[in-house]
């Protein structure tokens, strides 16, 4: 007798206000079985999206999420940004009896703290740099000098992407090491040790970037294609890091078998040491890895889907993605569906406020004329809507346009002819993103 199809939740809360949250309500929602999409504070264009809908609950009030789902009888929760599963949420949301994509507390560590995080590298034998944790100004600066040369600076604890310097010079890592003990990136850790900052002192590794993603039930978990975000500003990979400008997948750094080495040497090995240490992961395992002459080596690793990673990702994905998620929530990967991965690819542009990533302009008016379909999207990221209706920029990266086809170059034309469409005061994006991969 063959086994009952596994469940689609019809009713999904997406918790979140950017651009990766709207592309994961977007792409749910087109999911067969799935009736109602919610995203929570969502931001000016969640509201737009085909099958969503705005509910203004910020990500971290927790009671006012659960009301949420009870009010709206909601079947699974996806929670985008690291910091609410950092504070518990998922584990709030489960002890309510709510399936929910994300890990708990415990779990988010792997993000949270970049010092256990390495140690769990460590006692795991995961490949990654040479470390130095120092939880004071004068151990920081006292492993700089012993080693003589530049080092990578990780503030230890939620940074959005920003606390990490990669020093050309002992000057800028010892300026990176004042910054973060000057308090810019708050206190390291999580509340309950944070003592004030902390922070990792790492080898350089040198080789071409690749992130990968790995949807997790506990036990079990489904790799997604690869992608290569860019981090800098400017053109040339130049200029301040960003929380990324521009990305495309799959990232032909890694083959098939590149990546299930990957899944071998780094994921599968994580997985098995958060389970040693009692920690049921279900979400998503986002490694950022470094390609070295000597083979995968990792940076760091996210407790949740990459920005603008996601975005480019999101329309790759086939139709069976809400049961998957529901699955991995559930501990029950074993029972879904295989996820459809659509051939071809997938190209990202962000347009960026003015003077991003430092000081920038807010509420400024966003005109567009660009019509989302299958092969083309726009997704919103730093925008809200006025009393009058009127979209405006009010973030650092404001949108996304994403476009699909069978070649890297038929993508990216695609993708900057949408980006064509919109436009504000100040609308700053690179012109050379994918040229690893594109030919024009």
């Amino acid at each position: 007798m063959a086994s009952a199809p596994y469940p689609t939740p019809s009713r999904i809360l997406v918790v979140g206000g950017g651009g990766r949250e709207n592309a994961l309500g977007w792409a749910l929602a087109r999911c067969p079985g799935v009736e109602a999409v919610w995203i929570a504070p969502g931001n000016g264009g969640s509201a737009e999206l085909a099958g969503c809908r705005q509910l203004p609950i910020a990500e971290t009030d927790a009671a006012g999420l659960l009301a949420a789902c009870r009010d709206q009888s909601v079947e699974l929760v996806v929670v985008g940004p690291e910091a609410p599963l950092a504070a518990g949420l998922a584990d709030q949301l489960r002890a309510a009896g709510i399936p929910c994509f994300g890990p708990g507390a415990d779990g988010a560590q792997l993000e949270a703290s970049k010092q256990w995080a390495k140690a769990l590298m460590v006692e795991a034998g995961i490949p990654t740099a040479g470390f130095w944790p120092a939880s004071s100004r004068e151990q920081a600066l006292a492993v700089l000098e012993a080693q003589g040369r530049p080092l990578v600076v990780k503030a230890d604890g939620l940074a959005a992407g920003k606390g990490v310097t990669v020093a050309e010079s002992l000057d800028e890592a010892r300026a990176a090491i004042e910054a973060i003990f000057a308090g810019r990136f708050g206190g390291g850790g999580s509340e309950a040790q944070d003592n004030g900052a902390s922070l990792v002192l790492e080898e350089r590794t040198h080789g071409p970037e690749v992130s990968v993603f790995a949807l997790c039930d506990g036990q079990r978990m489904v790799l997604l294609p690869t992608a290569q975000d860019h981090k800098r500003i400017g053109e040339g990979d130049t200029g301040p890091n960003t929380g990324g400008m521009g990305a495309y997948a799959p990232a032909p750094l890694l083959d098939a078998q590149g990546l299930e080495a990957v899944r071998q040497l780094v994921l599968e090995p994580t997985l098995a040491a958060l389970r040693a240490r009692g920690i049921d992961y279900r979400g998503v395992i986002y490694a950022g890895l470094m390609l070295t002459e000597s083979g995968p080596s990792v940076i760091e690793f996210n407790c949740r889907f990459g920005d603008p990673e996601c975005e480019t990702l999101m329309p790759l994905l086939g139709p069976e993605l809400a049961q998957i998620l529901l699955a991995c929530a559930n501990g029950s990967l074993d029972q879904a569906p295989a996820l459809t991965i659509h051939p071809g690819c997938s190209a990202c542009v962000i347009a960026a406020a003015a003077g991003y990533p430092g000081e920038i302009r807010r509420g400024d008016v966003i005109t567009s004329t660009l019509e989302s379909d299958n092969t083309l999207q726009l997704f919103h990221a730093g925008t809200q809507r006025n009393a009058d209706g009127h979209c405006l920029t009010s973030g650092g990266r404001v949108l996304a346009v994403v476009g699909q086809a069978d070649s890297f170059d038929a993508a990216f034309e695609r993708a900057y002819g949408g980006l064509a469409q919109v436009s504000f005061a100040g609308m700053t994006f690179r012109r050379d993103i994918g040229h690893q991969v594109r030919s024009r």
